[in-house]
Formats: C-alpha cells, structure tokens, sequence
C-alpha cells in the first residue's frame, strides 16, 4: 500500500512481479495535499503487509490514520529518509536583498529529491526481503537496477546545471524544489506567492505582479505550473508566460497512467532541460 502512485511507482519498479502495488491515490486531477481520508483507507492501511508514503505533512491523511492506529507492520516514511542540510543564514535571511528565503530544509515533495527516492528504495527493498526472504535477492538487484537509473536522472540533472547555471525560473507551486536545486536553476518566485499557494489562500496581489513583471520582462527562462494546484491566478499566469513564449514545463504529484516512476521522471528532466536551453 502506497500514499500516492508515484511511490507505488517506485515500490513496484522494486518488488516488481512478487509485488502487488495499491496507491490510495492514482487520480491525475486529485491534489494530495487536500485529500480527504475515507474509512476505507484505514482498513487498507492496517492491512497492508508494506506501507509507503511521504510524510513531512504532505499526505497528512496518513499520519492521522497512524496516529489513531500505530502499525506493526513495516512502514517506509520518505520524509524519515530524507538528509536535508539545514538551511545556510543566507537562505534563512534572503539572498542579494531580494527576500526570496525559500526555507526548503521543510519541503515536503521528496519524490523530487533523488537522494532520498535512492533511500526509500533501498529501504522497501529491505523491508520486501524481510517480508519475502526467498526473493530478497531479486529485490535488492531490482533496486540496484533503480539506483543506475536515479544516476541518469542525476546526470540529467547535472548537464542542465553545467549548461544552464543560475538560470531564473518561476513556479506556481513550490513541487518541483530539488529537482530545481540539481539542476543548478534559480527559483525566483516570491515567498509571499509560494506560502499562499501552500495554504491555499490568493497570492497577494504584489507577488502576482512580480511574477508577471519577471515574464514580461523575460527575465524567467522557464514557467513551472502544477496542474493539481491550479486556481484561477496560476492558470492566469501559465497563460502569461505562453503569451509571451516563456516555455512552461508541467511537473505533477501523480504518475501519468501506463509510465513508473524512472520514465516520468525523466520526461520532466529532460522537459525541463530543453525548456531553460531555449532561452
């Protein structure tokens, strides 16, 4: 059992066959971070053998169902596995003057931070060979196999930041932040714009602007929309930037159907890539 499918994309790409992978959210349009629990979701989670979510308060509906009924089954949290240095006084206090903080030390899309996928996968795999010691083996080659293509990913990665260093960017929501950060690219959107769309509420009226200000003026190479947060403001906004040829990239929190994780991933990096070499 899997918080979303993007981490049933990557328990299944581990167990493979001997696995059977049940995401409580699949649904491209749904966003997970205002998902409503459903009693059955409690009994799926008690009942499954293995568990995978995110954590970091970004699929809170599965803390609240652990926290009413703790698990004694094997339970994989990305956000337990996450490494994250804690942010420098210079991202803590804004950097140039521009008072853009970005305090990623909390952002709770990990699925976009590859050093942590490479740890939630080591860890199902162990906690599978625990589970299945006659296939241990074949889930700790099929993680091997997943870590060589993480290591694309990463190279991928590295091939934007090395063409691209400093690149200015703007997201609608602050999904895709590691992946930014690997990239070498450089997240210019307002806070005031980033902790309004995280709560849900309107974007002050001067972040908006800002926004628009950075595409008119074209100093954004690249527009990131997340098409599960969508309002009426950052819709208004990706229609901005295409006005004006900003290239916008589409980065999600659901796997597309038909693809795992290894492939979506990297239709967005390679997205991403191509979208900041345009400029």
């Amino acid at each position: 059992m899997t918080s979303t499918n993007v981490w049933g994309g990557v328990a299944q790409e581990i167990g493979g066959s001997a696995v059977d992978v049940r995401p409580l959210i699949s649904d491209p349009i749904v966003n997970p971070h205002a998902y409503e629990s459903v009693p059955e979701d409690a009994a799926k989670i008690a009942g499954a053998d293995l568990l995978v979510f995110n954590g970091g308060g970004y699929d809170e509906f599965v803390e609240k169902i652990l926290a009413a009924a703790p698990r004694d089954k094997p339970t994989v949290e990305a956000a337990a596995l996450a490494d994250r240095p804690e942010p420098s006084a210079s991202e803590r206090h804004g950097e140039e003057g521009h008072g853009h903080t970005h305090d990623h030390s909390v952002n709770e899309h990990f699925w976009y931070d590859f050093h942590t996928v490479d740890a939630v996968a080591d860890q199902i795999a162990a906690d599978l060979g625990r589970l299945q010691p006659a296939k241990a083996q074949e889930f700790a080659a099929n993680a091997a196999r997943f870590h060589n293509g993480v290591r694309r990913l990463e190279g991928q990665a590295r091939q934007i930041a090395a063409a691209r260093p400093g690149t200015e960017v703007v997201a609608t929501e602050p999904v895709a932040f590691y992946l930014l950060e690997e990239s070498g690219l450089r997240d210019i959107t307002p806070d005031s714009f980033v902790d309004a769309v995280e709560a849900g509420n309107d974007p002050p009226a001067a972040s908006v602007a800002e926004i628009q200000d950075a595409l008119d003026a074209r100093r954004a190479a690249v527009l990131v929309f997340n098409p599960q947060t969508e309002g009426s403001v950052t819709a208004q906004l990706r229609d901005r930037a295409q006005q004006v040829g900003i290239p916008v990239v589409t980065m999600t929190e659901t796997l597309p159907v038909g693809q795992g994780y290894l492939q979506w991933m990297g239709v967005q990096v390679d997205s991403l890539g191509r979208a900041a070499g345009q400029r």
